[in-house]
């Protein structure tokens, strides 16, 4: 029942980023459904993958596939669904342990808990720039074909 609390939660928070961002009509039900996927995928790889930066690096670069396809879908820019998407991601909760921490003088608990929150960043990031960079040479090598085969052609 918790899951489910939280798979709903992350659905809200992101239609309520959609909605600040200013999202409509199909784009806005898209960029919801983002979240909650991206924390259903989240959860679901709880099962078998017990490291939460593993989780977040491969939820990224899946949530990052699916901001490329809607986006290309309902031809808008991919931000507009992956930074929906990640709302729930992120790290917020370890955020705060680490600046509680530091206000509270406990230097080893604030660089363990700020390496730990840098993790869970860089490994959203580096999910979404893998895929980006794949998707761009899928994308170039595809156009070189289509233009070799009207060369062929021509």
């Amino acid at each position: 029942m918790t899951e489910i609390m939280q798979i709903i939660t992350g659905c809200i928070g992101s239609l309520g980023f959609a909605v600040l961002f200013n999202i409509r009509g199909k784009k806005l039900i898209f960029a919801t459904l983002g979240g909650l996927l991206s924390w259903s995928l989240f959860l679901l790889l709880g099962f078998f993958i017990e490291n939460e930066p593993v989780r977040y690096f491969i939820v990224s670069l899946l949530i990052s596939l699916y901001s490329e396809i809607m986006a290309r879908e309902l031809k808008t820019p991919t931000t507009t669904f992956i930074y929906t998407s990640l709302v729930p991601l992120i790290p917020g909760g370890s955020l705060y342990y680490t600046m509680s921490a530091g206000f509270a003088g406990d230097l080893t608990g604030f660089l363990d808990k700020g390496l730990y929150t840098l993790s869970l960043a860089v490994a959203l990031a580096l999910g979404i720039v893998l895929e980006s960079a794949v998707m761009k040479m899928v994308l170039n090598s595809r156009e070189q074909h289509r233009k070799k085969k009207l060369e062929v052609k021509k």
